[in-house]
């Protein structure tokens, strides 16, 4: 499953679970790209739930998007990443730190209003 929403103009939510295949993360991918226009300076809030590995459809899908998701990430400031796996968690703030421009926090899911909230850069209490 990979499910995009569009809260706004300033914010995208994607739900990603169980297995990728070739035509899910086309269908995925296609509807992150039609979602995102128009964004700037926008929120990423990503579920991240049981992921099994993608295929290597998915995974090819997917690399030959890469020009298209490095002109989209640039979109947005500030992702939060929503897992139960610490390495997914671990991963995502790895991954960040290395993406000139965005920030990247994780937090578990339990943790979605304090998500939401650094998000929009509101300290929860």
């Amino acid at each position: 499953m990979f499910q995009v929403m569009r809260i706004g103009n300033e914010r995208l939510e994607l739900d990603i679970a169980g297995k990728l295949d070739r035509e899910g993360m086309r269908e995925g991918l296609s509807a992150l790209f039609t979602q995102a226009q128009g964004m700037q300076h926008g929120q990423l809030l990503m579920r991240v739930g049981d992921l099994e590995m993608p295929t290597a459809g998915a995974v090819g899908v997917e690399l030959s998007h890469l020009p298209q998701l490095f002109r989209l990430i640039r979109q947005f400031d500030r992702c939060a990443v929503l897992s139960a796996r610490e390495w997914i968690r671990t991963m995502s703030e790895i991954e960040g730190a290395m993406i000139p421009g965005l920030e990247v926090k994780s937090f578990s899911p339990e943790q979605d209003a304090e998500a939401l909230a650094w998000l929009s850069g509101v300290h929860a209490r």
